[in-house]
């Protein structure tokens, strides 16, 4: 890759790498949605999938705008996210619950990775006087946090359903952390 010079290489740059990790990402949901075995999550993977398609019509408009061929360059960061969870899957014999908690965790860390990356677009894109390209970004980025927001919630409902059993049976054990600490 050549040198970047100008803050606009570096808008572009970064407008490419989310290309890549959109598109990539449309790959990546409907397979998410099919290993959840949580009804409201693959849902949610499945809406998310419809989304994504249109924040890469958003990204193409942007790239219209700066008069830009859209084209993705690979983005290091989804490439992570999307490794962890092929190795994790790789190296565990999940349950189906506890893949549906892994599948939330993914799930969050790339809405918050696209979360930052769509605010730093959004800042560039201004600073740029792209209006029309601030607005298109904001929308994506809308979408990412409330879909950050969905799965976080369905995180939540997961785990507070799992700790309650979890509770439970450290109580009957009597292994609480008060008699762990002579309490």
């Amino acid at each position: 890759m050549p040198q970047l010079t100008t803050p606009e290489e570096l808008f572009v740059h970064e407008l490419q790498d989310m290309y890549y990790a959109e598109q990539t990402l449309t790959k990546v949901l409907p397979k998410l949605a099919s290993e959840s075995t949580d009804r409201e999550l693959s849902k949610a993977f499945t809406h998310h999938l419809a989304e994504t398609k249109e924040q890469i019509e958003n990204l193409e408009r942007v790239f219209e705008n700066i008069g830009k061929p859209a084209r993705g360059e690979r983005c290091p960061g989804i490439e992570g996210i999307k490794e962890e969870h092929e190795s994790f899957m790789q190296e565990n014999k999940p349950t189906p619950a506890l893949l549906d908690v892994h599948l939330t965790s993914a799930a969050a860390r790339a809405e918050h990775y696209e979360i930052a990356a769509y605010t730093g677009l959004i800042e560039k894109a201004r600073a740029l006087g792209e209006r029309d390209s601030v607005k298109l970004l904001q929308e994506n980025l809308r979408q990412e946090k409330e879909a950050a927001k969905k799965v976080e919630s369905i995180s939540k409902r997961m785990l507070k359903a799992g700790n309650g059993s979890t509770s439970a049976r450290k109580r009957a054990n009597g292994s609480t952390s008060r008699k762990r600490r002579g309490a």
